[in-house]
Formats: C-alpha cells, structure tokens, sequence
C-alpha cells in the first residue's frame, strides 16, 4: 500500500475526515459522566462533571471525589495511593470541588490530603502531590528511603498556569494566580500573584490599595 502522501487528494481528504468523525465519536463516547458506570466507583461524582477521553491513570477512585460541574480534561491522571487497591488511610485523599477546570495532561497524585477548592482552572500539565522523597541518609538510595506526607490546599477561585508543580506543604489562597513553570512549595496568601521555584509573590491586592507589588 502506498504512503498515504502517495494516495490522490480525494482519498486523503475522504481518510482525514473519517479519522477526524471517529475521533469525536471516540471522545464523545469514552468521555465518564455521572451516569456512566466507572463514575460510580468514585466517593462522589457530581452532576454535570466530566472526565474527558482518553483519560490518564485512574485508580482507587473511591478515595476521590469531585465535585458539580467540573472538568477534568484528557489525560489527566488522578489517582490515590501508589497503586490500585491500596488501603488508605484518610477519606478523601483528593477533592476536587465545584466547577473546576484541571488541564489536559495534568497528574493529581494523592496520598494523604490534596484539597482543591471551587471555580479554580490549571492550564495544562499541571503537576500537583502530597508526597515527596526525602533524603536524610546519604548512602542509602534515595528510591528507597521512605516519603513524606503533608497537605496541600489550593483554594477557590485561583488559577494555576502551564506546568506548574505544587509540592508536598503547599497551601495556595484563594484568588491566587500562579504563573508558568513555577514550583509551590509552601503558602501563598490570598488574592496575590506568584512566579518562579520556588514560586515567590510579585503582586498582591490589599483593599483599599489595590494591586501592590511585593519587593524581592
């Protein structure tokens, strides 16, 4: 068969339209509502949520919940614990609140407490963990030595660019905006702009005053 380069205009444009239909087919079908079977699965799944296809790792969804109205986009992996059919030990690991945007590619990795709060978007490969690493012994590898465990909050209203990474600690306010690329590792106040790794404030808006900028 020849590449398709090498086929006429009109079976190329015939192909390219069939793939395209299929793949809307495919990500109309695949995509997890409230009444589709798997969302049952989940501490809860509220109305008008979506999972979109194709999604990412999901597993021990029973420890998970969403809220109404929210979007989770494609290839997002959301998971609780290191591996499906893990014991956990709070309820729930992730929370994931009302009408919240959470961008294609993201990995929300939970294992003890990542609350995410209302009306928040993530742009896309948005990385965000309760757990780390640690690295107290020098001659044992540090894959082996057991992590750590602290909450992390992002609270209502905030908006988190591209590839941001939000560690272990991390308690975002509400109202935050958090720039590309940059790495949280511990608390923003409310209503500010952060950038950098770590991300560190710029802005913040106190009332009567305005947005204010914030000395290095």
């Amino acid at each position: 068969m020849p590449p398709p380069r090498h086929l006429p205009r009109w079976v190329r444009h015939l192909a390219a339209s069939g793939l395209a239909a299929a793949h809307g087919w495919a990500a109309e079908l695949g995509a997890i509502g409230p009444d589709h079977p798997r969302a049952r699965r989940f501490g809860a799944f509220g109305p008008g949520s979506l999972l979109a296809f194709p999604p990412g790792a999901i597993y021990n969804e029973s420890s998970i919940r969403i809220g109404r109205d929210s979007l989770i986009g494609p290839w997002v992996t959301l998971t609780a614990g290191m591996a499906p059919g893990q014991q956990m030990v709070t309820d729930p690991v992730v929370s994931i609140g009302d009408r919240t945007v959470i961008g294609r590619g993201s990995h929300i990795v939970g294992h003890f407490s990542i609350d995410i709060g209302d009306d928040i978007q993530t742009g896309p490969y948005v990385y965000i963990t309760d757990e780390n690493h640690v690295y107290r012994d020098p001659d044992v590898p540090i894959g082996q030595q057991w992590p750590e465990d602290a909450p992390v909050r992002i609270g209502s209203g905030s908006w988190l660019g591209a590839g941001v990474v939000v560690l272990p600690g991390a308690s975002i306010g509400c109202h935050v905006t958090v720039g590309a690329g940059s790495v949280v590792t511990g608390p923003l106040p409310d209503h500010c702009v952060a950038i950098g790794a770590p991300a560190r404030v710029i802005r913040r808006y106190l009332p009567g005053r305005g947005w204010v900028p914030v000395l290095a």
